[in-house]
């Protein structure tokens, strides 16, 4: 398998935290966020988007979307919940993640360490800030009292959001007021098989 990515990227990492739980490898591509030049070349006919992730199944077939790659490699993994309740409340939090959650926190991140310019980003970067608190007040009150975002297990759920809160901070979001998102944090961390993001 192939995977094109980049390493700084939240949204492959994820991909990555969930291949290396399950003790699958593949080749890694890297693919610059910011020069996309040579995106046509790379990945056209392989994902419409021009995205990252997307990646090459062994039998060639390809598939793009963060969250469609984790659906597919956790299905019928201790990943997705056996119960159809549970297994929809995952969806849920992975679409929170995608709507809410990456474009606020994941954008203001990028912003301030990778774009190279971040005081180009002043004026907008509020706004972005007070969307990103309201997505880790949401996680917050899931998590207060519970382990785990859906169930009694970490799921595909949990590596979804794990991937940007864990370096929200680098878009200078403060993480001190948010006691059970530290605490899962940690968690999620010290489950056996966990990769760091670079």
């Amino acid at each position: 398998m192939i995977l094109y990515e980049n390493a700084a990227s939240g949204n492959c990492y994820k991909v990555r935290l969930l291949l290396a739980h399950l003790g699958i490898d593949c080749e890694r591509r890297s693919v610059d966020v910011l020069d996309r030049s040579n995106r046509p070349e790379l990945l056209g006919g392989l994902n419409p988007s021009l995205r990252v992730p997307t990646i090459v199944l062994d039998d060639g077939s390809p598939l793009g979307e963060s969250g469609a790659i984790l659906w597919y490699f956790g299905e019928g993994t201790r990943f997705v919940p056996e119960d159809r309740y549970e297994r929809t409340q995952v969806l849920q939090w992975m679409f929170f993640e995608q709507y809410d959650h990456e474009p606020a926190i994941a954008v203001a991140r990028f912003w301030l360490t990778l774009s190279g310019d971040p005081g180009a980003y002043t004026e907008r970067l509020p706004e972005k800030h007070a969307a990103g608190y309201r997505a880790l007040d949401a996680m917050e009150r899931q998590l207060d009292g519970r382990t785990w975002l859906v169930g009694e297990a970490m799921s595909l759920a949990d590596i979804a959001l794990y991937g940007y809160t864990h370096v929200a901070e680098e878009g200078d979001f403060d993480l001190g007021g948010y006691p059970a998102i530290r605490v899962w944090l940690a968690r999620v961390a010290a489950e056996p098989g966990h990769v760091p993001m670079s």
